[in-house]
């Protein structure tokens, strides 16, 4: 396994690959960054890892200087999943001059957790989009337990006539249900017993769906209402088409119920996809 920290480096490393597979991450990796790299492994011969922690997707109130940042860990897990590049620029290296010119997403941006971190998906679009110009794979990996985010790229990747395959990976779990996240090492220890509640609370909004109650603002507030009592601060809960991120129209029956919410200083995020 190559590190990498230039431009130049990688590109004159991957000048002679004819297949890669990519995979983003802003490191301090996790079991679930490891399987998207094992995804990756089986769509291409040279599998290339980012280690990137990007300042534009940050808002000015949010933990940029406090981002966890684990690189020698993070490199000696990739050399035991088998990737064959680690990339990791500065922030220099990456943005020589400010950025200027930005990927401007969708609409469905600013809902969700758009609405609460404003221009947090132009800065992710921009560098993955930049990432991508310097790796050039053929395919690129991403989890789903940032559904909003890899909706938007797989958007990005379509409108923008990107030559590339966008995989979503499964959420990764812990034993108790709790979606794997760097952001988890946050969570003092009385949240982290609390913490795997989101994800039951969706497990609720889905049986509820399922079980033919079609208020689905009903449920959503229901839930927000149950997890604000148990001291959670809720960003939202929703139910929405899988395909599209609005709300789903009466036919749809591939839906996802999402919800972000905080424990103390901790944000944390989870879906379910789900049938009617």
């Amino acid at each position: 396994m190559e590190i990498l920290r230039s431009i130049t480096e990688l590109r004159n490393r991957l000048a002679r690959e004819t297949g890669i597979a990519f995979v983003p991450t802003m490191g301090n990796l996790h079991d679930g960054h490891l399987q998207l790299v094992k995804i990756a492994r089986e769509h291409a011969s040279c599998v290339v890892v980012s280690i990137f922690v990007n300042p534009l997707q940050f808002g000015v109130n949010e933990d940029l200087a406090s981002y966890p940042r684990t690189p020698e860990q993070d490199c000696a897990k990739l050399e035991t999943a088998g990737a064959d590049v680690v990339f990791m620029p500065t922030v220099e290296e990456m943005y020589p001059a400010p950025q200027q010119i930005m990927v401007e997403p969708p609409p469905i941006a600013d809902q969700l957790c758009g609405a609460m971190r404003p221009g947090h998906f132009r800065g992710v679009a921009t560098v993955v989009l930049k990432l991508f110009n310097l790796v050039r794979p053929t395919v690129a990996v991403f989890g789903k337990k940032d559904f909003q985010q890899l909706f938007i790229l797989r958007a990005m990747a379509q409108q923008l006539n990107l030559p590339i395959t966008i995989i979503g990976g499964e959420t990764v779990r812990e034993s108790d249900g709790l979606a794997m996240s760097s952001r988890n090492a946050y969570l003092n220890p009385a949240e982290r017993l609390e913490a795997p509640r989101l994800h039951r609370a969706l497990l609720q909004v889905v049986q509820a769906a399922q079980s033919g109650q079609h208020d689905f603002a009903a449920i959503e507030t229901q839930t927000e209402q149950y997890l604000t009592q148990l001291g959670w601060i809720v960003d939202y809960i929703a139910i929405r088409s899988a395909n599209t991120l609005l709300p789903p129209e009466s036919h749809e029956r591939e839906l996802i119920a999402l919800g972000a919410a905080r424990l103390g200083k901790t944000r944390l995020i989870d879906n379910i996809e789900f049938a009617l």
